[in-house]
């Protein structure tokens, strides 16, 4: 390998460009072959010298680009911190003899955990993460779970970003921490009742599937601990946590198109773990614990999914299943909350959440109603089964996120907190649209959701950055940031699309872009924005847009199919190498993804993955402006895909378009770890975007 360069010229400024050697290396599969030039820029042990230094470059590279211009990127994030609040209390949640709240400390990257002695008022502090990330340049809090006797807190830590959680044990008594270290794990803690021991999942050392369930008794090594379930189907991964009263560890076993869930009775530690509901192909089910009886969502027949009830005490398979809440073709059901005498239902309506509170029999319902023509919606921390009241959370594009709490008998709604910007913030001073674009097959309408600065709007004249993502039935709900806020400001019409393979309007929406249906995924994301073109909402030479991971390989997919559609787009930790890394199943997570994008060794597969897949695909074209981040860490995209990615876009294209990739050196799929320092990557993003459409308005 060598360290060669060649020079490209932007306005006056010439600046190196890396120009990493090609290797040629064959990829074979059904007679055909595949040459990667790049291929060797994977190393899974992350400390090859040359590789090391080629991503190095990579960063060198990104900085003079920016530096040989307008950066507005110092600029850009003195403005995003300036709105946040440099102290800030997340609302109080009750938990047993106490309430728990997260606390902000100003200038401070992390957050600490107090909580509130109800009977005596006296406060202390249980964790503060500050103190834990001080001497790793990665720290990531993934999970913390306190014991039934309130003494003891598990929590588990990401040192590296590649999500190979460590669970330390901390005694609440004295302060210090236990000689207990569970290593490789999943993050996931469940609790016998008894508080002696932690159940807990362990990555598999090459996959990193979480793949079997161990359970440790405090105070023993880890090589003690006993296994006691392990999934041997390797297109399933494993979680688990208390149910809902705490009186089961639940185990659920997951693929794209089935799953399984496990009991253990919390007071029973030492019993085997008993199957709820044996596992069927294409049976997909989640049980919620309400007291006498368990409630089960369940796409049996019923595709959106229905609620049906069981018994304890008895038998728990299907057989024994009585409905309660029928399936609705028009409502998609995607969670529920169990009290009592009642029991909470989110479902999506029209590609809407809505909220329900029903009485115990199912008979009677309350609707707690929502503003704006499009949001987010979600039920908050409620830990408590026994409780009189519920939380839950709203937020639009324009409204920031506010705290709800719910009276169960009345429905009547409370606001406990809205989220606070520390600069001044007038919420109708911006317009938020949710509209419906006919796709290019003339039967699906397309929802986008809008919002834009009503005194900085013209009509057909103001840039557009969209997003997307539209894989594994993930739906993106419209949601306020107040780092957005740079960009409205600044005129931008900022869109959502809810593209399929998302389930925004229901499980056949996801069904209809996953498989041997996935180009309508991307062909979705380019009908929104030639349509919002052609209604004049929005400036046709000034389209940018943005996606990460799976959206990742929505943009690579997009650019190679619309090369001149989009002035410049955002690729976030992308996945752009589908068919390579789909035919290794020693890459992470990629067995348990066969039935989303199919299976490279079935030739029927491999044939329409290679129609889309990023990749495979980049050609002589105008590309765009193209800015790529990734983390060296990376368990979930690996780096080494876009990095491949960039080497080879700037092989093919034929525009004189910068291609930047920005490597997080020492984070993983989530990015840099840290309140402000994670803000410093969207200032770069938007100066980058920023930068285009001024650059192209002086031409």
């Amino acid at each position: 390998m060598c360290s060669c360069f060649i020079s490209t010229t932007y306005g006056e400024d010439k600046l190196k460009k890396p120009n990493p050697e090609k290797i040629p290396f064959v990829h074979k599969a059904h007679g055909e072959e595949r040459i990667d030039n790049y291929q060797w820029l994977r190393d899974d042990t992350r400390k090859n010298k040359k590789v090391l230094s080629h991503l190095r470059l990579e960063n060198k590279y990104l900085e003079n680009w920016f530096k040989n211009g307008l950066d507005l990127r110092s600029k850009l994030f003195e403005e995003i911190v300036s709105r946040i609040p440099k102290k800030e209390d997340s609302v109080p949640v009750k938990m047993g003899s106490y309430t728990y709240f997260r606390r902000y400390e100003p200038d401070q990257e992390h957050a600490i955990y107090i909580r509130t002695n109800i009977t005596t008022d006296k406060q202390e502090e249980i964790l503060n993460v500050n103190n834990l990330a001080k001497s790793s340049k990665f720290y990531r809090l993934a999970n913390w779970n306190i014991s039934p006797s309130e003494d003891l807190l598990a929590f588990a830590e990401d040192k590296t970003g590649r999500r190979q959680y460590e669970i330390r044990i901390k005694n609440l008594q004295t302060g210090k921490l236990t000689q207990d270290k569970l290593v490789n794990t999943s993050g996931d803690i469940a609790w016998s009742s008894g508080s002696d021991y932690i159940f807990y999942i362990q990555r598999d050392p090459i996959t990193l599937l979480p793949y079997r369930v161990l359970r440790h008794k405090l105070g023993e090594e880890q090589e003690k601990d006993k296994v006691i379930y392990e999934e041997t189907d390797n297109t399933f991964h494993l979680s688990l946590g208390n149910s809902r009263t705490m009186s089961y560890i639940e185990i659920q076993a997951s693929s794209t198109t089935s799953s399984e869930t496990l009991l253990i009775p919390s007071d029973k530690p030492l019993s085997k773990p008993k199957s709820f509901q044996k596992r069927q192909k294409g049976h997909l089910y989640w049980i919620e614990d309400d007291g006498d009886r368990f409630l089960v969502q369940t796409n049996l027949d019923a595709k959106n999914f229905k609620i049906m009830q069981v018994p304890k005490g008895g038998s728990t398979s299907k057989s024994n299943w009585k409905n309660l809440i029928q399936h609705n073709k028009s409502r998609f059901l995607e969670s529920v909350l169990t009290f009592p005498s009642n029991f909470v239902l989110i479902y999506r309506e029209d590609g809407l959440k809505k909220l329900r509170i029903y009485s115990r029999s199912g008979s009677t319902f309350k609707s707690i109603k929502m503003q704006d023509p499009s949001y987010s919606l979600y039920l908050a921390a409620n830990p408590e089964y026994n409780a009189s009241n519920f939380n839950f959370g709203y937020t639009s594009m324009r409204v920031p996120d506010s705290i709800y709490s719910a009276s169960l008998n009345s429905a009547r709604k409370k606001l406990l907190k809205q989220a606070k910007l520390k600069t001044a913030y007038d919420p109708s001073l911006y317009r938020v649209k949710r509209l419906k674009i006919k796709s290019r097959d003339g039967n699906t309408h397309i929802p986008v959701s809008l919002v834009y600065k009503k005194t900085s709007y013209k009509k057909g004249k103001n840039p557009l950055f969209i997003y997307g993502y539209g894989s594994y039935g993930n739906s993106l709900d419209a949601g306020f940031s107040s780092t957005r806020l740079s960009l409205l400001d600044r005129g931008y019409v900022f869109a959502i699309a809810h593209i399929r393979g998302g389930q925004e309007m229901g499980r056949e929406w996801y069904e209809q872009g996953k498989m041997y249906k996935k180009l309508n995924t991307f062909y979705d994301f380019i009908d929104v924005t030639k349509g919002l073109v052609k209604r004049g909402v929005v400036d046709p030479d000034n389209l940018f847009a943005a996606g990460g991971s799976a959206g990742g390989l929505l943009m690579g997919a997009v650019i190679n199919f619309e090369p001149n559609l989009y002035k410049a787009i955002i690729s976030n930790v992308p996945f752009v190498d589908v068919v390579t890394t789909m035919s290794d199943p020693s890459i992470p997570l990629t067995t348990g993804e066969y039935n989303e994008w199919g299976n490279p060794g079935i030739k029927k597969q491999y044939d329409y993955m290679m129609k889309y897949s990023p990749y495979d695909n980049i050609d002589s074209l105008s590309y765009p402006s193209i800015l790529v981040t990734t983390g060296l860490w990376d368990s979930q995209v690996q780096y080494y895909e876009p990095a491949k990615y960039v080497a080879k876009l700037r092989d093919y294209t034929t525009s004189d378009n910068p291609i930047l990739m920005k490597v997080n050196m020492s984070a993983g799929h989530g990015g840099v770890s840290g309140r402000f320092a994670s803000l410093e990557e969207v200032a770069m993003e938007y100066a980058f975007i920023i930068r285009q459409q001024k650059e192209r308005k002086a031409n």
